[in-house]
């Protein structure tokens, strides 16, 4: 079976992002970490969706989806990283590959139609 790039990838992101759960728990950080926890996660959820799609327009809507999560993680990210929950280099990496996603699933959404 061909390996699917976008699905590894928001699978690796939604590691990154549970891990990060778990560090703003350990802050006392129980919203933003629940919000980033949910949106950051659904991105891949999404993506395996609409790998399973029984149409062409059931995978361009979950894919939407998923797109729109991961819209929705990079304001929890730039939230968390502007009040000093996260460090620099920790958004770094989280929004390099979280913008890495983002062009692919924007690629994917485009040629879909």
């Amino acid at each position: 079976m061909k390996e699917n790039m976008i699905a590894k990838k928001s699978y690796a992101f939604a590691i990154k992002i549970i891990k990060l759960n778990k560090i703003l728990i350990q802050k006392n950080e129980y919203v933003l970490s629940k919000q980033i926890l949910k949106s950051g996660t659904s991105i891949g959820a999404n993506v395996e969706e609409a790998i399973g799609g029984i149409s062409k327009k059931d995978f361009r809507a979950k894919m939407s989806i998923s797109y729109k999560e991961a819209r929705e993680t990079n304001y929890w990210l730039r939230l968390l990283k502007d009040t000093h929950y996260i460090i620099e280099e920790k958004f770094n990496d989280l929004n390099n590959d979280l913008l890495e996603i983002l062009k692919i699933l924007f690629k994917i959404i485009e040629s879909s139609k």
